[in-house]
């Protein structure tokens, strides 16, 4: 739980310095940047895979590179969800998907397996 916890404020602190340096992302403060990174985490969980496998033979057919669409959608489902969460464009939710995505690997290398 509190590696989830631990998580869930490096994104929200990612999700809130992100719109200073990248323009097409809008996040009006620090508590709806959390509320989108809790958004965020259950739609991953949930909705994510639900879209893979849905999109397997063009994800196939598109060698992976569909998955790209995928992230981009999440992003974007997320900024349908949450008031004062805004994304324009397609390459700024994308490149937020990257950087949410190393952010990830980084804290869950430091983190402890339960």
């Amino acid at each position: 739980m509190t590696n989830y916890i631990v998580r869930l404020l490096i994104c929200g602190l990612i999700l809130f310095l992100v719109p200073n340096y990248l323009k097409g992302i809008q996040v009006d403060g620090y508590i709806t940047a959390i509320i989108v990174a809790l958004v965020m985490s259950i739609l991953n969980t949930f909705v994510r895979p639900i879209l893979s496998l849905i999109s397997l033979p063009i994800t196939f057919l598109t060698l992976g590179l569909f998955s790209l669409v995928i992230s981009v959608c999440m992003v974007y489902l997320c900024d349908y969800l949450v008031d004062g969460f805004h994304v324009e464009g397609f390459l700024p939710p994308l490149i937020l998907s990257f950087i949410l995505s190393i952010a990830n690997g980084i804290v869950g290398m430091f983190q402890k397996n339960k």
